[in-house]
């Protein structure tokens, strides 16, 4: 039950991502330009997205690697459903983490040397 409540989020994310941009939210481009500002805030302890982004990176191993060959194989209708759901949980999760992402370094107050934020 968990597993199919997280994969419909991620699936109603991608949705409500892709048709950001035309309702004035961050546009594809824009998340995609995120996405290594988002690994170096994450890499530095700053954005808490660490778990995300190795769910992320594990989906996009899964998908490339040559072990995902097998299920094609032998399952050939079956293995390429299952490249069709990892590829569009990625891409879900993708833009679902760069919004967030995008939301937590606007709400970040800017730094600016010698002065005290209050």
């Amino acid at each position: 039950m968990a597993k199919t409540l997280k994969r419909t989020a991620a699936f109603t994310a991608l949705a409500r991502a892709l048709t950001a941009g035309a309702r004035g939210g961050p546009s594809l481009s824009a998340r995609l330009a995120a996405l290594p500002r988002m690994i170096r805030a994450t890499s530095r302890g700053e954005y808490d997205g660490g778990l995300r982004l190795a769910m992320i990176a594990a989906a996009t191993a899964y998908v490339v690697s040559p072990v995902d060959i097998v299920p094609e194989a032998f399952f050939l209708l079956l293995g390429l459903v299952d490249d069709a759901v990892m590829v569009t949980w990625l891409a879900g999760a993708v833009l679902s983490e760069t919004e967030r992402f995008l939301a937590w370094e606007a709400g970040r107050a800017p730094v600016v040397p010698g002065h005290v934020a209050r």
